[in-house]
């Protein structure tokens, strides 16, 4: 039986050979955590190899995603379907071992990471989902959720503030199946830490309400295991705190930043070959290693058994069982299309002038009378976001069948923690704050749309509009910039119609993440005919149509009741003129060109209209058209007056069609 020591090496050698063959990546860290993740992987992680999808998995996320060849190689040697052929095509064109971990691209890999902390804050998002699950779904006699969520993370996770945010949110909710293996080997890119971080992380996060385990010899499995010991007995999130030596096993090299991110040389490889007591070309793993790792008899073994506990379980709990079910499968209830069906013809016939943050609550409201799935928060402006409805329970460390989080200011943390809830299953989440503030979220949202995860992110206060607040609040160049996120389908409803098909249209995507983007000004109520309520899934329709127009007006948003009266205020002429509501350009975009072209006839004059940033629009209006937008910061002011200040106004509408009804 090969030794402890033996297993662990296996993962330095694979991981520095395939660095060197790639010439790129960073061999130090999975060479400094070998010892951590071989005691995690054979003694402690519940999983399938043959089954990554198993519901009642553990997690294992690799926060320091740069170190990629260590999750790599584990996937490899423990049975994954990910081949030697794969790990020895490390940052290849096609590889499934791509620079930095991608879920959906590898089996086994959770969670895609290398922005450093997201990790660590999906994983947070992963905890929450198991515990709330746990407590929808378990009863007395059967724990058919019980599972833990272990992340990997450095220096550069704990540095980055996203890890603020999210482990003091863990430390509040308490949660006890988060445990944290912090690789403490003093290196960053730029060197030996201390002059840049040297803050005392135990006390930080006792402050935080974790559990630490601190002083672990990350390369003494005997320590390693009585530490993952402990911090499995907590009711505390654990952080487990392991010295370690980056590159460990490479004689000239290790414990220095030349281990962090380059090859370590052809020389110095086989220099570690014999410190290590290696003795096998590249890529080479002895049967007898593999045997070790394989974990694909246990791995099923521990699937039958569960597999078997919930069929009893079904027995049982029939009804139970059966929603289990369907929310890990991701699909929606069997009512769904006919309860949002009729709340969206209700909202047509009953809808008066109201803020679309106001019907974005009513409909969030009403679908999560169906959608027990539904979970979410607000960072710290539940009021202002509409996010807080009659049926929110908050969840806390006393009561894990909440189904609202209660966020705080951290807006990059929600975003990722949202990130991690979907991923985990189960749940679709929601995450809300001012459109302004998406910037502090960005790259997770930008996650949330490289991943493909229905995850719903709620901007109110959606322009000028706002008002008083400032240019600090007022969001100009935030529609343009999530829009040119692929894959984000970016919603601004113009009523509560157009919000509730938006809300409607977010739960669906099952492919991608929404943002859905609402005023805090009261918005008029737009009467539709039937055929209309049906186009505004498309993204974009003929809100007044006429037979052959000599001009296209776009908006969205407020924008779209300005230019319906400047419409009705061009008298004769509006007889040329139609008007397009465009509350989503990527549906829109992936129309039919035969449906884009009735929309948008081909050589037709267009008129776009949107208190953002204009450039984005000259997409559909070219040359040939203009673009009403704000193209500068805001200023502080009564909403009415700054639309009137940066005219957005009925004259000024009415002066920009004539100019370009005189062309023609």
């Amino acid at each position: 039986m090969p030794s402890r020591k033996q297993l662990a090496n296996a993962i330095r050698a694979l991981s520095m050979d395939a660095v060197q063959q790639a010439r790129s990546g960073h061999p130090g860290m999975p060479m400094g955590m070998a010892d951590i993740a071989e005691v995690l992987w054979n003694n402690y992680l519940k999983h399938n190899p043959r089954d990554s999808r198993w519901c009642d998995r553990d997690r294992f996320i690799l926060s320091n995603g740069h170190g990629c060849m260590l999750h790599y190689a584990l996937l490899h040697l423990s049975g994954y379907p990910l081949s030697i052929e794969e790990i020895s095509r490390f940052r290849q064109l096609g590889s499934k071992t791509p620079g930095h971990p991608e879920t959906g691209l590898t089996p086994g890999v959770e969670t895609t990471t290398g922005p450093l902390g997201q990790g660590l804050a999906n994983a947070v998002g992963m905890a929450i989902a198991e515990r709330v699950m746990a407590q929808h779904f378990n009863r007395d006699d059967f724990d058919i959720v019980n599972h833990y969520s272990y992340v990997l993370v450095g220096d550069g996770c704990l540095m980055e503030g996203i890890s603020h945010e999210a482990c003091s949110l863990a430390g509040t909710l308490g949660l006890g199946k988060l445990i944290v293996f912090y690789d403490d080997n003093g290196i960053s890119i730029d060197g030996h830490v201390e002059g840049w971080f040297n803050e005392d992380i135990p006390r930080r996060f006792e402050a935080y309400g974790w559990h630490v385990v601190p002083e672990v010899d990350g390369h003494d499995p005997t320590h390693i295991i009585a530490a993952i010991d402990e911090a499995r007995s907590k009711k505390a999130p654990s952080i487990i705190c392991c010295k370690t030596i980056i590159g460990y096993g490479a004689p000239n090299l290790q414990g220095s930043e030349a281990t962090h991110g380059a090859p370590l040389g052809a020389e110095e490889v086989e220099l570690a070959r014999q410190t290590l007591d290696w003795h096998y070309p590249p890529f080479e793993v002895p049967d007898d290693i593999y045997q070790a790792w394989d974990a694909c008899e246990k791995g099923q073994a521990a699937q039958a058994a569960w597999q078997k506990k919930f069929e009893d379980y079904r027995k049982a709990y029939p009804q139970l069982a059966e929603e289990f079910e369907r929310r890990i499968a991701g699909k929606l209830p069997a009512n769904w299309s006919e309860q949002t069906r009729e709340w969206i013809h209700q909202t047509a016939r009953e809808a008066k002038a109201v803020a679309t943050r106001k019907a974005s609550c009513n409909t969030l409201a009403h679908y999560s009378q169906c959608l027990p799935e539904l979970i979410g928060g607000s960072a710290d402006l539940a009021g202002s976001n509409g996010t807080l409805w009659s049926g929110s329970q908050p969840l806390s460390i006393a009561d894990a069948t909440g189904n609202y989080i209660f966020f705080g200011v951290r807006e990059f943390a929600m975003s990722a923690i949202a990130n991690g809830i979907a991923l985990h299953g189960g749940f679709i989440p929601y995450a809300a704050t001012f459109l302004v503030f998406s910037d502090y979220a960005r790259n997770a949202v930008r996650l949330a749309s490289l991943m493909e995860q229905r995850v719903i992110f709620i901007y109110t206060h959606d322009s000028i509009g706002l008002g008083e607040d400032g240019p600090t609040h007022q969001p100009i160049e935030h529609l343009s910039s999530l829009r040119l996120i692929p894959n984000l389908h970016v919603w601004r409803p113009c009523d509560a119609v157009e919000s509730a098909v938006a809300w409607q249209q977010a739960v669906e995507a099952a492919d991608h993440p929404s943002a859905l983007i609402f005023s805090r000004q009261t918005l008029p109520n737009i009467e539709r005919e039937a055929e209309q309520l049906s186009q505004i899934a498309h993204g974009a329709y003929g809100l007044r149509s006429v037979a052959t127009p000599k001009l296209v007006v776009i908006a969205t948003g407020s924008e779209v009741g300005l230019a319906w009266q400047a419409i009705e205020h061009l008298a004769e002429q509006a007889q040329w003129v139609s008007l397009v509501s465009m509350p989503c350009a990527e549906v829109f975009d992936r129309a039919t060109q035969d449906y884009k072209d009735s929309v948008l006839p081909p050589g037709v004059p267009r008129l776009a209209i949107e208190a953002g940033c204009s450039d984005w629009w000259s997409r559909y209006t070219g040359s040939d058209g203009a673009v009403i937008g704000i193209n500068s910061f805001g200023a502080s002011a009564p909403g009415k007056d700054l639309f009137e200040h940066f005219n957005f106004n009925v004259e000024h509408v009415c002066a920009e069609m004539q100019a370009l009804l005189a062309k023609m």
